[in-house]
């Protein structure tokens, strides 16, 4: 019989670096989950990906058991690191932070394929070229 699944949660944390400390600890204490399971199970999956943000879903069943689901890390996380910026522009229309090029977004694309909701790489490159524009990216 198949275990019943109490609810989802949905984070993102730095990889490799999951703490007790809030604002995890809290949010896995409520769910039942074990958080010191949680934290070991989190940084040893995530330890290749350091220094990424690492969106994950969190399946809790009555048992009180956890499964893990690792997406690839945000799209604007992404971009920044290609233009090597630290943050966006807050006025994208009048201030531009940086510029990337068709080969930098088919890149990104391609890696955020599997959490895209495309059929193909131009249409996930369209995707991207708009969190571009909204971050204040130029786009060449």
């Amino acid at each position: 019989m198949a275990k019943k699944i109490l609810k989802q949660i949905k984070i993102q944390a730095p990889a490799g670096k999951a703490t007790p400390a809030p604002p995890l600890g809290p949010v896995l204490g409520q769910a039942g989950i074990n958080i010191g399971e949680f934290v070991n199970q989190f940084n040893g999956a995530t330890q290749d990906r350091m220094g990424e943000i690492v969106p994950t879903i969190i399946t809790v069943y009555d048992d009180r058991s956890f499964d893990l689901e690792y997406k690839t890390a945000p799209a604007s996380g992404m971009i920044l690191k290609a233009i090597g910026e630290k943050s966006g522009s807050g006025s994208n229309l009048n201030k531009k932070v940086g510029t990337i090029n068709r080969a930098q977004l088919e890149e990104i694309a391609n890696a955020k394929m599997v959490d895209l909701n495309a059929n193909d790489l131009d249409a996930a490159v369209k995707i991207i070229e708009g969190t571009c524009r909204s971050m204040g990216v130029e786009v060449k």
